[in-house]
């Protein structure tokens, strides 16, 4: 019955995510629901303030800097114009012809730039569209292109990504963003040509004008190209934070010995399980820096400029709220007594190497709340440690443990009810019965093929 009571919760927490309802309702209703359903009603309010309360104002604690400053860095590159001269010069010099890979590679860049991937479906779809109609492809494929360049490789594999995702294993493992950067290479350029291969190949199958596309359309919706200088200046901001990233994580404060770390105030840590978070802090707050002035130099007001801050700042809130939220259920969950029947499977799945268990782990969990950064922070607070001790007896270097967990968190979590999925099909215009199996290939299916080769060759050749 305790496991049914969890396998219930979650899949109503599925289904009605599905319908449409708001995570911020559902998450905790479930998972209270899960606690009615396990024969606890009288822990129902302890439970919700001492767990679910406790385990999503943790995630905000740890982790709103990042998406603060994510989501204010995305807004300050859409306001300046340079993520659309990003995205118009790419989509110029590839051409209709090249449509797919012209909008992959416009959300790859934008998003490894730190731009939301939420600010990417958003500032994508209306260019994309164009391209799609005018090589005549389907718009049904459109979501699995944007979402193969801003939800798969970007977001777990490749080095440095300033993603919320490559953060959160860094105070578990000690680690920083360009943990196993080889792996993360060979990871991102398989996702990348796995998901182009399907893409292109649904594409030419599915060969046929979208039923808007005409002259005037296209005129309306493709946004005036830009010049290609233009595209130098606007890479600056993301050259200057993915540099600022690799400074700071590899050799600035590596070797800083701030002593005050181990005292009782600032909770008796070490350099090691904070640099990593620091360091992308570091990198986006620069990036911001530099954008801001650009706006004010640029003859904007500070009004305008300070709007630009001030909508960054309010776009934060409910991807940050909707993440914790699920945090918040998947502790819950975590602390009934059926999901020591998962714990114990987990860890039993092959001892001799913690890779093949962390890597199936996160996959559940991601899978479980429907987000990878949700899942991937309950994998890590319940079984991190674990995990560690494993690796560090069996001579494993602990970067592997950190590839293999986001890459991990970036499968199982688009799974239908997946927030960030409703989202860009809403955008699309499309339904889940149109276009949701062509995002589930390329950033489900493909990434689990993916994971699968990292980890051989993780267990055959080590870190590198």
């Amino acid at each position: 019955m305790e496991l049914l009571s969890i396998l219930l919760s979650l899949g109503l927490l599925m289904y009605l995510a599905y319908r449409g309802m708001s995570v911020l309702i559902l998450a905790p209703t479930m998972a209270l629901l899960a606690v009615v359903l396990n024969g606890d009603i009288q822990s129902l309010l302890p439970v919700y303030t001492q767990v679910f309360m406790k385990a999503m104002g943790g995630y905000l604690i740890q982790y709103f800097p990042l998406f603060l400053l994510g989501s204010v860095f995305g807004r300050l590159m859409e306001t300046t114009g340079y993520a659309l001269a990003l995205a118009n010069a790419i989509t110029e010099k590839l051409g209709p012809r090249r449509a797919i890979l012209a909008v992959v590679v416009a959300c790859a860049l934008l998003t490894y730039g730190g731009v939301s991937l939420f600010v990417v479906a958003f500032m994508m779809f209306p260019i994309g569209k164009s391209l799609f109609e005018r090589a005549q492809i389907s718009k049904n494929l459109l979501p699995g292109a944007i979402a193969l360049g801003a939800f798969t490789f970007t977001m777990t594999a490749l080095p440095g990504t300033p993603s919320v995702q490559n953060s959160i294993p860094s105070p578990f493992f000690g680690t920083d963003a360009f943990a196993a950067p080889g792996l993360g290479i060979i990871g991102s350029l398989l996702m990348a040509s796995l998901g182009m291969w399907w893409l292109t190949r649904q594409s030419k199958r599915s060969n046929e004008p979208s039923p808007t596309s005409d002259t005037t359309t296209l005129q309306a919706s493709t946004p005036a190209m830009v010049p290609s200088t233009r595209l130098t200046v606007a890479l600056i901001p993301i050259l200057l934070m993915a540099g600022t990233n690799l400074l700071m994580a590899k050799w600035w404060l590596p070797a800083w010995q701030p002593e005050f770390l181990t005292h009782a105030s600032f909770g008796l840590t070490t350099l090691s399980s904070v640099s990593g978070l620091w360091a992308i802090i570091i990198a986006l707050s620069a990036g911001v820096l530099y954008l801001y002035a650009t706006q004010v130099l640029n003859s904007l007001t500070f009004t305008q400029a300070n709007e630009a801050l001030n909508e960054g700042a309010k776009g934060s809130m409910l991807p940050i709220l909707n993440t914790a939220s699920e945090v918040g259920y998947g502790s819950v969950i975590a602390s009934l007594s059926g999901f020591l029947l998962i714990r114990e499977f987990v860890l039993s799945i092959a001892p001799g190497n913690p890779l093949i268990s962390e890597a199936v782990a996160v996959n559940v969990l991601a899978g479980i709340t429907g987000s990878a950064s949700g899942g991937l922070s309950i994998a890590l607070q319940t079984l991190g440690s674990d995990y560690l001790a494993r690796a560090l007896a069996l001579g494993m270097s602990p970067e592997l443990l950190h590839r293999i967990a986001v890459m991990a968190s970036g499968c199982m979590d688009t799974l239908p009810h997946n927030g960030a999925v409703i989202t860009l099909l809403g955008i699309c215009q499309l339904t889940h019965r149109q276009a949701y199996s062509h995002i589930a290939m390329v950033t489900l299916v493909f990434p689990l093929i993916t994971l699968g080769v990292v980890l051989t060759l993780a267990t055959f050749f080590g870190n590198f």
